[in-house]
């Protein structure tokens, strides 16, 4: 087995199915020891055999992957010195970024200061700006739906992007004219 580069030696994968499979192979492959964790509903998933270990979360479904108090617990009492969160679930959540740095744990991602910068788009579009880094037009504040249809008729289609969250319903096309309500949901 090669030897580690990275500053750590023992990871917790705090996420399932393909991307868990992926940080497993990959940490293999560094020679960092995983443990996966699993929801009691994903007892049978694949990303189970291919971490080194594998400890079952309290509770079914998304819900067991976004507790972070016993993600952390579960790192800690494995020991394990970092925390790859994948995507989605915790992996933007600059609160967890916060607690596991907080508990000695390397949180693989971006720092929490930049997770909380970009959680907020109307933040991350200023810095953009004040950077001097392209954009498209936008309103980078809550708007009436008279000033949504104001800023529609000139540009002629626009996408809407929720300021904070969204949900995961991503970002619809709002076409001017079109037979639709602006808020889709």
């Amino acid at each position: 087995m090669p030897s580690s580069t990275a500053p750590f030696a023992h990871l917790l994968i705090a996420n399932r199915g393909e991307i868990a499979i992926r940080i497993a192979r990959a940490a293999s492959e560094l020679g960092i020891r995983s443990v996966a964790v699993y929801a009691e509903d994903d007892a049978a998933s694949l990303h189970l055999r291919q971490a080194d270990s594998a400890i079952a979360l309290r509770g079914r479904g998304v819900t067991a992957y976004l507790d972070m108090n016993q993600l952390i617990a579960i790192a800690q009492a494995e020991g394990c010195d970092a925390v790859h969160p994948g995507y989605g679930f915790l992996a933007e959540n600059a609160e967890f970024a916060r607690r596991c740095q907080a508990a000695g744990l390397c949180f693989i991602g971006p720092s929490a200061e930049v997770l909380q910068l970009f959680g907020d788009k109307a933040a991350a579009r200023e810095l953009a700006q004040r950077c001097e880094v392209p954009l498209v037009a936008g309103i980078n504040r809550a708007i009436n739906l008279e000033q949504a249809h104001d800023f529609i008729a000139v540009h002629g289609a626009v996408m809407l992007k929720a300021l904070a969250g969204g949900g995961g319903r991503g970002m619809p096309q709002v076409r001017a004219g079109a037979n639709h309500r602006l808020y889709p949901y």
